[in-house]
């Protein structure tokens, strides 16, 4: 069973964001940031980043406003294997105004459905957003 949403996304977009999924990284983090348009209800691309640290992610995302991250994070292992799970974030900053995350919150579901990305956090202060944080879940 499909969810419903407030929001949708085009087919298009879909698909960019399956080659992201499944676009082959040798090294750093990479994330797909999208957001809703509030005029079309739709879900777009806001930004994309290439070998991006989570330090850096983190101060690119605005911090009064929701966004979903389709992060492609580099996980190092004690052996010295790196692989790079896909992880969906919704970036909700406790600042952020009560309709607007409700927008988003309501959106949630829908697009990990569409996008087939189910490992997810939310995130709500940006001290929690990490490699530790990520790392320890992962």
């Amino acid at each position: 069973m499909s969810a419903s949403s407030t929001c949708d996304i085009d087919e298009s977009l879909v698909q960019k964001i399956k080659e992201f999924r499944f676009a082959k990284y040798d090294t750093g983090n990479a994330a797909f940031v999208l957001k809703i348009d509030k005029k079309s209800l739709k879900i777009v691309e806001d930004e994309v980043h290439d070998n991006i640290s989570i330090e850096d992610l983190v101060e690119d995302l605005p911090e009064n406003t929701p966004r979903f991250i389709i992060l492609s994070y580099e996980l190092k292992h004690d052996d010295g294997r790196k692989n790079f799970p896909l992880v969906f974030i919704y970036w909700s900053p406790s600042t952020c105004k009560a309709e607007v995350n409700m927008l988003y919150a309501s959106a949630k579901t829908y697009l990990q459905e569409k996008i087939d990305v189910m490992r997810g956090f939310d995130i709500h202060d940006p001290e929690t957003l990490t490699d530790e944080y990520l790392s320890k879940r992962l």
